[in-house]
């Protein structure tokens, strides 16, 4: 199944049961994760909501391209209200790092980021298609206001889920080898 697991392209508009959904939430709670603090919150988005999510993309693409003396492109924030619609279901993953002295940040996003990838795991048992996105809309704090996070959370993906339209093809570049290194031996 590891091996088979690829980002969907396109999304059929057909309805995903909820059930389905749950199921992809909950195998993401299954991460593993230092000092149990379960730092993850998802936020799902159907129906209207995708388009009020597009809204404020769009509008904080505006703000940003303004703020730095750009000229927006109604082309590309056009592109940007419509990219919540991808999909059927949208899933807005984020980590909110416990306050414990003791806890690490990075521990915090690295057990939310080992969620996401059960989740695609799940999605793809389940005969689902999903994608993780993010850009710089999970950056923005007007996006992170909208979706009811603290700003400093780390809005980590953007779950896309539906049954594929566009299946693309398995490929894979390079193996783990070419990315190891071995020190003292190996085996």
């Amino acid at each position: 199944m590891l091996r088979a697991r690829k980002s969907m392209t396109k999304a059929r508009p057909d309805p995903v049961p909820r059930e389905l959904v749950e199921t992809v939430i909950e195998a993401a709670t299954w991460a593993p994760n230092h000092r149990k603090t379960e730092p993850w919150r998802f936020i799902v988005l159907t129906g209207s909501a995708r388009d009020a999510l597009g809204d404020v993309m769009a509008d904080a693409m505006v703000q940003r391209e303004t703020s730095v003396g750009a000229e927006p492109d109604p082309e590309r924030i056009e592109k940007e209200r419509a990219k919540p619609l991808r999909a059927p279901i949208l899933v807005a993953v984020a980590a909110v790092p416990d306050l414990d002295p003791k806890t690490m940040e990075i521990e915090e996003i690295a057990a939310t980021a080992a969620g996401i990838q059960n989740m695609l795991l799940a999605a793809q048992a389940l005969g689902l298609g999903a994608m993780w996105r993010t850009g710089d809309a999970a950056f923005d704090p007007a996006v992170k206001r909208f979706l009811g996070i603290p700003e400093t959370a780390h809005l980590l993906a953007f779950v896309y889920l539906g049954y594929p339209e566009i299946v693309p093809p398995l490929k894979r570049d390079q193996s783990g080898r070419s990315k190891t290194v071995w020190l003292d031996g190996g085996l």
